[in-house]
């Protein structure tokens, strides 16, 4: 009887797939390693400590840029996956019509325009409209990071609505319900872990973009990605790994926050 295929007995499989393991996590773990640094050096162990990270919460300005880095991820990832579900609704609960491929690909452009492009873009948008109307607030990064966000959120809620069995909606319209009731009482609550998993991969793309903030942002307006990037320029110190592992503890609860609401909903 032939054995069958199997990827993992092709020669150099475990080793390959050691090696990539490696690559992915042995810097995140060096991060996280000295982070607790003694010595301001970033390649000298010079013993365990918290200093970092006491320098790092007794820095008025980081608290200032944080704080602002979590409100501007979280309004424009909200914006963005209602926006990617009414655009994924719209692609998907509705008959084949003429140019549909052409919106849905328009819809992911920005994934595969690079993000200097797009930067350049919403600057030259941005600029306009300030000459014209003076004002320099945060609605410009909002509506960008919303804009950059929408095909993030887009393509999880896209991929549940078209693996969601569609008997039930069916049955729900059988039973007279009407489009609104279909929705809230079948739709929606089917619909919840891709519309989480949209949210979470847009809140996590806002809060890494440094491009698109770069480009956008008035004075003041720093968010922790840019601040980062300008202190890295004068002096690294074990201060920036310290508020890299915290945003990476912050990001490893809500992946796990989700997996648990995504399973409790199995």
């Amino acid at each position: 009887m032939a054995r069958q295929f199997s990827i993992s007995r092709l020669p150099g499989f475990g080793a390959i797939a050691l090696l990539t393991f490696v690559l992915l996590y042995l810097p995140i773990i060096i991060l996280v390693v000295f982070s607790f640094n003694e010595n301001q050096s970033q390649s000298i162990w010079g013993g365990f400590s918290l200093r970092w990270y006491e320098a790092a919460f007794d820095n008025q300005q980081v608290r200032d840029v944080s704080i602002r880095s979590l409100w501007l991820a979280l309004v424009a990832s909200s914006l963005a996956t209602i926006l990617a579900t009414l655009a994924a609704l719209a692609t998907t609960r509705v008959s084949r019509f003429k140019g549909q491929t052409i919106i849905y690909a328009l819809i992911n452009q920005p994934l595969m325009v690079p993000e200097v492009v797009t930067g350049i873009a919403l600057l030259i948008v941005v600029a306009f409209i300030k000459v014209q109307t003076g004002y320099t607030g945060m609605g410009y990064l909002v509506l960008a990071h919303t804009a950059f966000c929408i095909p993030f959120a887009y393509l999880p809620i896209r991929a549940r609505l078209e693996t969601m069995d569609r008997t039930l909606e069916q049955a729900a319209a059988d039973l007279y319900a009407s489009h609104v009731q279909a929705f809230r009482y079948i739709t929606l609550p089917l619909l919840v872990p891709g519309i989480v998993a949209g949210f979470m991969l847009g809140f996590v793309v806002s809060l890494d973009t440094v491009v698109i903030t770069e480009f956008v942002k008035s004075a003041g307006q720093d968010t922790l990605p840019t601040y980062m990037l300008g202190q890295l320029r004068r002096a690294v110190t074990p201060e920036m790994n310290a508020i890299a592992t915290l945003f990476l503890a912050l990001s490893l609860c809500i992946v796990t926050l989700f997996f648990l609401v995504t399973s409790k909903r199995g």
